[in-house]
């Protein structure tokens, strides 16, 4: 049932409470229950979660498919009952296999994405809870800080400097300021200062809100409604999709010319054309969706105990391709711990007044949560009980400061910190060790010279400033004016250990790591450095406003690292580089990250982002740590490398199998084979193609990154369709010209031999080295042997009548045994002579 919906933003919150039977202390956890079940739950469009008939149903969807049934049907109704069975069991076992296996593979993934689910805090009856956000309700009462997401339309009760960036909604750039009150019913969205809305998220300062709206009746549910929002399509579906066209349009000339050649050849009309829509069957890639599914489910585990985990599952191949690693510094390339290492006066001697004030600053900001305040609270505790805070403004990524006013001895003081030269620039003076006040211009020169000296040395530099406001009154950033320079905050973070052999490891699989910060440039080319980077590139935030798009594409790739950037920029750089032809990766973890992460290929967080973070990312760590990256972008190409070997094996044996067989009906008397026996034939191939995803990998197939190729595997169709359709003419030849080989005969020796060397073959084609060098898979393996085994007994049991298979001499099992061998061989020689051309 829809809630109410209505100016929301007009109606006092008193009454807007009593509308939606809540209070400021939040629902009661039996009533939140009872309203999710009336209003669903709060997700922008239904989840896609297939039940189990629905999956069923699924698996014979495709129109050939429903075909071959409909023809069965009409040979039951005609009386041949026995082969209409037959043939519905084997489409039945088939649809059952991808069912079980598409089934596991989303039951696995929902495991997996519920240890990342993005969580709001609410309150229950004055307590806060943490509950996922698709359970938020009508009439919850949010807590909100910076970083989080807003998890639907609500109106503010309380705030604190709240600043919200609503871009997704009015494309306004920068964060609106928020704050209780009551406005007209006619305002416009942008206007409603009252009121937060689903999809943005909260740059800096705190709220209590009241939730109104969730879903798809939220401002932006509505859009998204209109719009019909949905991913953009990843490089790895684009080529499936393409893939599966490709095939399409051979199967669909096959089924017509074959059908229409046989009924002009007078052979019986239903016969013709089952045969026809079996051998669509065979063509037909109709366990892509299972095996693409199963692989990429089974990748996601696999990354999972990599302490990764993979929230779209189409990203994994953009992981394993990725060829850029854009990331931020704090905590990846360094500890992550910052550390207060100084409080130092102009001169360059420790101040305990800078420590006190930049302690008062500190333990008063009420933005984001973030380790330079946490380092100065931890450095020392002191007494600022004689303070009172009254008002603030918070940091922003433009201004680059954060002031607050405290009241103390009859003072109104301002005190600012922030980066060094947006600090200095607010400057008018600077107070010297002794209290004396001069000039900022005379010191100006000597103050630059340190802190170029300090963040030579690799530490992080923010300078302190203040100045007397007068009487009490608000303050805006217009104030930051005027000011006296007290000194600097010396903090240290220093590279993680053992990260330079990470990143060497990265560099071997053909990753190179770009850094993209906004500290200074020499504290990020100190880092650097102490990562293995011997002279790094560096380009500054400033540098890069003066850079044309075309000169940041030819630069982009040349540089390693990016620093004093602004959140903006990022994105820019990342488009740059895309548009070099890299795919390109970034992690981040703050609140500015979020369009980065959407931009990117990739976009990597860790579990402990903030939420608008999380919710922008591919994929998200468990640990903070680039050793975990290069883990999971080795499972990544295992994934892609083990997906394509399924595409191998429907483009080579299989398809120049049933090629030939369409080409043998135009001049045998008889069908080569029967719709029944083709299908059989398919299943039994099945078989092995779906223990894929649990295949071994040679070591060559992850050493660089690798990017789906339709034009290299039309060729590889080409090469290996013509090479088994070569073996299966002379197949045909040595059972009809040399064995004189009864229709039942030819039938029995062809299904045997195209089903081993079927099987065979995908131990040539899953590897680029010798066959015999490259160990597959147990379960591949394992699959394989019983595959062959029961092959070649079907035909000596009392099955074999059913499926029309006569017991073959032996000398026909030597012939099939000799021809498959050489076949393998041949394969194997063509491989080498396939991938030795694609190298000249």
């Amino acid at each position: 049932m829809p809630p109410e919906r209505g100016p929301f933003w007009s109606v006092e919150a008193s009454a807007l409470l009593g509308r939606l039977e809540t209070s400021s202390l939040g629902l009661p956890e039996d009533e939140a229950v009872r309203r999710r079940q009336r209003y669903g739950l709060n997700l922008l469009k239904p989840r896609k979660r297939s039940g189990k008939v629905a999956l069923l149903l699924g698996q014979f969807k495709s129109p050939i498919i429903l075909l071959l049934v409909f023809a069965a049907g009409l040979a039951f109704f005609l009386g041949d009952a026995a082969d209409a069975a037959i043939i519905l069991t084997i489409v039945l076992v088939s649809g059952l296999l991808g069912f079980w296996q598409e089934r596991g593979a989303a039951n696995a993934m929902e495991r997996l994405l519920a240890t990342v689910r993005t969580k709001a805090q609410v309150l229950r009856e004055g307590t806060p809870a943490e509950i996922p956000v698709e359970e938020i309700v009508p009439g919850d009462v949010v807590v909100l800080s910076a970083g989080s997401s807003v998890p639907g339309d609500c109106r503010i009760l309380e705030s604190k400097d709240l600043f919200v960036d609503e871009a997704t909604l009015t494309g306004e750039t920068y964060p609106a300021e928020k704050s209780p009150g009551l406005l007209a019913a006619e305002t416009p969205l942008a206007g409603r200062s009252n009121a937060l809305f689903m999809g943005t998220h909260v740059i800096s300062g705190s709220a209590k809100a009241l939730v109104v709206l969730t879903g798809k009746y939220t401002e932006f549910g509505q859009v998204s409604e209109h719009l019909k929002l949905r991913p953009p399509e990843t490089e790895f579906e684009r080529g499936v999709r393409r893939f599966g066209f490709l095939l399409m349009e051979v199967t669909l000339v096959l089924l017509i010319g074959i059908f229409a050649i046989n009924v002009w050849l007078k052979r019986p009309f239903l016969d013709a054309f089952l045969f026809a829509l079996a051998l669509a069957v065979g063509l037909t890639p109709q366990l892509l969706p299972a095996i693409i599914s199963v692989n990429l489910a089974h990748g996601a585990r696999r990354m999972a105990l990599s302490k990764v985990i993979v929230r779209r599952l189409a990203a994994i191949e953009n992981f394993g391709s990725m060829n850029v690693l854009c990331s931020d510094k704090t905590g990846t390339l360094t500890e992550g711990t910052v550390r207060l290492a100084a409080a130092l006066g102009i001169d360059g001697d420790e101040s305990e007044k800078v420590l006190r004030y930049a302690y008062l600053n500190s333990v008063n900001e009420t933005g984001f949560v973030n380790p330079i305040d946490e380092a100065i609270r931890r450095y020392r505790q002191l007494d600022v009980a004689g303070y009172r805070k009254l008002d603030e403004v918070p940091y922003d990524f433009l201004r680059r400061r954060l002031s607050i006013v405290v009241e103390g001895g009859g003072v109104h003081l301002m005190i600012t910190k922030g980066a060094f030269g947006n600090v200095l620039a607010a400057c008018a003076s600077a107070e010297t060790p002794d209290g004396s006040i001069i000039d900022v211009a005379t010191a100006r020169d000597r103050l630059q010279e340190r802190f170029k000296r300090l963040s030579g040395q690799g530490f992080r530099i923010l300078g302190l400033a203040c100045r007397d406001v007068g009487a009490a009154r608000g303050i805006t950033k217009d104030d930051e004016a005027g000011m006296t320079f007290l000194g600097f905050l010396v903090f240290s973070d220093p590279p993680k250990p053992g990260l330079a052999e990470t990143i060497d490891n990265l560099r071997r699989l053909g990753v190179s790591l770009k850094m993209i910060t906004g500290d200074n440039s020499l504290v990020a080319g100190h880092v650097a450095q102490g990562v293995g980077v011997a002279r790094p590139r560096v380009l500054t935030g400033g540098e890069l406003h003066q850079l044309s798009d075309e000169a940041l594409l030819s630069q982009a790739g040349r540089v390693d690292v990016f620093a004093e950037v602004e959140p903006n920029q990022k994105e820019r750089i990342i488009r740059a580089l895309q548009k070099a032809g890299n795919v390109v990766g970034y992690m981040g973890d703050g609140v500015n990250d979020a369009s980065a992460l959407h931009v990117a290929d990739v976009g990597i967080s860790v579990d402990t982002a903030v939420d608008v973070a999380k919710e922008a990312a591919d994929i998200v760590l468990l640990e903070k740590n680039l050793e975990v990256v290069a883990q999971g972008i080795g499972e990544g190409r295992r994934t892609f490398a083990n997906t394509l070997k399924y595409v191998f094996m429907a483009t080579s044996a299989n398809f120049g199998n049933m090629f030939s067989m369409a080409g043998a009906s135009l001049f045998l008397r008889f069908l080569p084979l029967l719709p029944k026996q083709i299908l059989l034939t398919n299943l039994m191939t099945d078989f092995p193609e779906m223990t894929i995803a649990t295949d071994s990998v040679d070591e060559q197939l992850i050493e660089k990154p690798r990017r789906w190729d339709i034009r290299f595997i039309r060729r590889f169709m080409v090469w290996f369709g013509l090479l088994s359709s070569l073996f299966d003419y002379l197949t045909f030849g040595v059972l009809l010209l040399i064995l004189r080989a009864t229709p039942e005969q030819f039938r029995t020796g062809w299904f045997v031999e195209s089903v081993v060397s079927a099987c065979l073959v995908v131990l040539v084609v899953r590897s680029r080295r010798p066959f015999f060098r490259s160990r597959p898979g147990r379960y591949l393996l394992l699959a394989t042997s019983v595959v062959v085994a029961v092959t070649l007994l079907l035909p000596y049991t009392p099955a074999a009548r059913v499926f029309a298979f006569e017991p073959l001499p032996a000398r026909f099992l030597l012939a099939v045994a000799a021809i498959t061998g050489v076949y393998v061989l041949a394969a194997e020689m063509a491989k080498r002579l396939f991938y030795r051309g694609l190298r000249t």
